[in-house]
């Protein structure tokens, strides 16, 4: 290789590889993904649920830093809702 040329990027499956083992990935989607109309108190029981599954998956920190890196902006990932990773991105680009 030339040191002109470019690197190639990483293999997707290097990237993506986390998901294979996340305790979610037989899961029906729609618990981390609120409809457009949930609101209150079922909005916030449908989340505590996904949470609760994340916190029992191995590759929890992976999915939360993808989230984050990514500026997700819908559902539950690593844990974390939409408005929990709103707060924490001030603090990630602060230590970025």
């Amino acid at each position: 290789m030339s040191r002109g040329m470019p690197r190639l990027p990483r293999p997707l499956m290097d990237l993506w590889d986390w998901q294979s083992q996340a305790a979610c990935r037989d899961v029906n989607p729609e618990l981390f993904f609120s409809p457009e109309s949930e609101r209150g108190v079922r909005k916030r029981a449908r989340e505590m649920v996904a949470k609760s599954l994340c916190g029992t998956c191995p590759v929890q920190p992976e999915c939360r830093q993808h989230a984050l890196s990514v500026g997700e902006p819908y559902g539950v990932w690593g844990g974390t809702t939409e408005s929990e990773r709103d707060n924490d991105l001030p603090e990630q680009r602060k230590s970025a």
